[in-house]
């Protein structure tokens, strides 16, 4: 019997995977609360930066969705949204230090997530790491 058959589909979610669906599922719950009170309370204050913090929480809604409904299309689904929250965390957090005025106020990714103990910045990294240790190929099926 090969790994494929005795892997369940959901193989993203299980062990470590498990803490990083946790994490996402955290971060896309508090990434929303705090980006529609903030949109809804002052919107005209940083739209750019509360505009951003909505966009990741959907980015992070999308990652905990792809990796609870693992096999090939979640790990693929996974992986962009990994990638796509790697690039916001950095580039945001480059912003908001380089242009401070359009980020009076903490987001998620503003100041690499500094508001959230740099969690934002790690999440991304343990994401990579844990969809490279579970990748398809590793479980003998191609991309």
């Amino acid at each position: 019997m090969s790994r494929v058959d005795i892997e369940p589909p959901n193989a993203l979610a299980v062990g470590w995977g498990r803490a990083l669906v946790f994490g996402y599922g955290v971060f896309a719950v508090a990434a929303t609360g705090r980006s529609l009170v903030q949109l809804s309370a002052d919107a005209g204050k940083a739209p750019l930066a509360y505009s951003l913090s909505l966009f990741a929480a959907v980015v992070y809604l999308v990652a905990t969705t792809a990796l609870l409904l693992g096999g090939r299309t979640g790990w693929r689904l996974a992986a962009v949204a990994v990638c796509v929250e790697l690039l916001g965390v950095l580039s945001v957090g480059a912003l908001s230090l380089a242009a401070t005025d359009l980020f009076p106020d903490k987001t998620v990714w503003s100041h690499f997530g500094q508001g959230y103990g740099f969690l934002p910045l790690v999440l991304p990294f343990a994401g990579l790491a844990w969809l490279r240790h579970t990748r398809p190929r590793a479980a003998g099926y191609p991309i």
